[in-house]
């Protein structure tokens, strides 16, 4: 480890496939979606986040003129680099795509995408992520949880742990995953996704979560906290804003990081002679 660290602004924003504070997104015409795009690339570039995690965004589909989401983001804030994982698929007259997303300022040296089941409408999932820092490599894990079920929640969040174990055993000198998303369950629920994660975790990883006390959504009257950053040891979060907005059913977060620069010698184990 170096005396010196790194800075880094992540937004997490479930943008609700684009209808803003309306119901379903079928009720707007193409022209709608696009103002609420707008609204939404207006808050990023505002805020100029280093990497934005965006949930319940679509590629081409039937209930929003078929507008590529992330595409039109992308073009109207100017990060340089995105990914989309697409969760939901569905071929046909009506067709769906839609999933989740990183914008990133910074390049992404390999990403993976996990749907939780195999539904074509409603299915949750993550989307993970490699971002080279400036020669540090970052994960994040971008996720969201199903509304409906605490049980299809809790065996999510023993899916994602898996996943994160595995990588873990394939490379232990890497740094631990930010995680970041929509739980669909509040930091009050002790025995709920988010209290779940930290407490299968600790041991190996002793994740905190921000913004600790802020409520997300719904985003007129927010009376709860779905939308959280997980962090882990050497991540810290400086700061951490809910940016009251209308662009969307939830509030976004940003969170200020810091952690030291590192490099591989500097993580890896010394072999004594």
């Amino acid at each position: 480890m170096t005396d010196s660290s790194e800075q880094l602004r992540l937004m997490t924003f479930n943008i609700a496939h684009g209808r803003g504070l309306s119901l379903y997104q079928g009720f707007h015409s193409s022209r709608g979606i696009t103002k609420n795009l707008d609204r939404i690339a207006r808050i990023i570039r505002s805020h100029q986040p280093d990497i934005v995690a965006l949930q319940e965004i679509d590629a081409s589909s039937h209930w929003n003129g078929h507008i590529n989401l992330l595409d039109y983001l992308q073009t109207e804030t100017g990060y340089p680099h995105s990914v989309h994982g697409i969760h939901n698929r569905r071929d046909g007259r009506k067709p769906l795509a839609y999933g989740n997303a990183f914008l990133s300022k910074h390049p992404l040296k390999n990403w993976k995408v996990v749907p939780f089941g195999s539904k074509t409408l409603g299915e949750k999932g993550f989307l993970e992520a490699c971002f080279d820092m400036n020669g540090t490599q970052i994960d994040v894990i971008n996720l969201h949880l199903d509304f409906r079920s605490r049980r299809v929640r809790l065996r999510q969040i023993d899916q994602l742990l898996h996943s994160v174990h595995m990588r873990s055993l394939a490379d232990p000198y890497h740094l631990p995953p930010i995680i970041c998303g929509d739980f669909n369950t509040s930091s009050r629920s002790a025995r709920d996704a988010l209290h779940h994660l930290i407490q299968r975790s600790a041991g190996s990883e002793d994740y905190d979560y921000v913004p600790r006390r802020e409520r997300t959504f719904p985003a007129h009257f927010p009376s709860r906290g779905l939308d959280f950053i997980l962090l882990a040891e050497p991540f810290e979060a400086v700061s951490t804003n809910v940016v009251r907005s209308y662009a969307s059913d939830h509030l976004p977060v940003v969170a200020n990081l810091s952690f030291p620069k590192l490099t591989s010698a500097a993580i890896a184990p010394t072999t004594a002679s």
